[in-house]
């Protein structure tokens, strides 16, 4: 890795040292709120903007470059993963993503594949290596995937649940079935994160998007092993952010589970937040997404509260809560990277 890339603001921070200012970047910051971005997605499918790498690294380095965050992240998804280990995946319009065939027993998750090679992949690394040969030289790239949880929901209940009764009548009555599809994730999620730091990304983000819906008790029997497996497995390589959203009571056993940053959401309070995890961790956080559907006054007020939370002290990333809504105007993010580079100064 060059000076400029461990010496950037982002990479400090994950270090907990002190700079500058505090480092900003946005979760979906290439995303539907940003003209720039459907200007591309309108000549293509969905699937196909995450499969041609040259379109998933347009969008990736020009988020960053109108922006003006400290590190660009992977234009990518979630989900493709799950088609080389044998699930049929769609992104239907106005559904999200579909599964044609979850797995709901013990013999549709033995049909999976583990994946021993992450050829099938291959797109989504020839993209990291276009982004990383053109963004600007201090400015890292973070990779990321979805937690095993977060996956398995989906290859279970088919799409999005409210309820994720399918995923926890197996994680309940069938624990081998359930072991055996989130031991085949992990081993594929391990092959696939290694792969995209070897391709050019500095840093990875796990996505536990739906584990919220989880009692801790429930996440440290069925859940934690496995996501610990992962990063125990792939921290050698690159700092790893371990998010979850949507259950402040999850924060002890995410930091029990590792990662050099704990992703906080909005629902905590960040002083509150990373004095749970331990102030010898760094955290990511944590301004409610709908903030930036307000005013600029009311952007400014919030991030100060966010900023003031973390105390200056160093090892704050700041960032959303979750990922930035398509109704948000461009002009309100461009807005409040300005804002938190300003005051995370002072």
């Amino acid at each position: 890795m060059s000076d400029r890339l461990h010496n950037s603001r982002f990479l400090k921070a994950v270090r907990r040292e002190p700079t500058d200012t505090t480092p900003i970047w946005i979760m979906r910051q290439a995303g539907r709120y940003l003209p720039e971005y459907m200007a591309v997605r309108r000549r293509v499918t969905f699937m196909e903007l995450c499969k041609r790498p040259d379109l998933a690294a347009e969008v990736t380095l020009t988020a960053q470059r109108v922006l003006g965050v400290d590190a660009a992240i992977l234009f990518a998804d979630l989900l493709p993963i799950l088609e080389p280990i044998g699930l049929q995946l769609e992104y239907t319009a106005g559904e999200g993503p579909v599964i044609h065939n979850p797995v709901r027993d013990a013999a549709g998750i033995d049909a999976l594949r583990h994946l021993d090679n992450v050829d099938s992949l291959q797109y989504v690394f020839d993209a990291v290596r276009l982004i990383r040969r053109d963004l600007p030289a201090d400015i890292p790239l973070l990779g990321f995937a979805g937690a095993p949880f977060t996956l398995a929901s989906y290859a279970i209940e088919g799409g999005s649940s409210k309820n994720y009764a399918n995923v926890k009548r197996m994680m309940y009555s069938d624990s081998g079935a359930w072991t055996a599809l989130m031991n085949c994730l992990t081993h594929s999620l391990v092959k696939y994160i290694l792969a995209q730091v070897e391709a050019g990304c500095q840093a990875i983000q796990l996505f536990d998007s739906w584990a919220g819906c989880l009692s801790p008790s429930d996440y440290r029997e069925y859940v934690l092993p496995h996501t610990k497996a992962i990063i125990d497995r792939v921290k050698h390589a690159a700092p790893v952010i371990n998010f979850a959203t949507g259950n402040p009571a999850l924060l002890p056993l995410l930091r029990e589970g590792g990662g050099d940053v704990i992703g906080l959401d909005w629902r905590v309070d960040l002083r509150d937040g990373w004095k749970t995890v331990g102030h010898d961790v760094a955290v990511q956080g944590n301004l409610d997404p709908i903030t930036l559907l307000t005013d600029i006054p009311t952007i400014r007020r919030r991030a100060l509260e966010v900023l003031a939370a973390a105390e200056h002290r160093p090892g704050h990333i700041f960032n959303l809560g979750h990922g930035i809504t398509p109704d948000v105007p461009p002009e309100h993010a461009k807005a409040l990277v300005e804002i938190v580079h300003e005051l995370g100064a002072t």
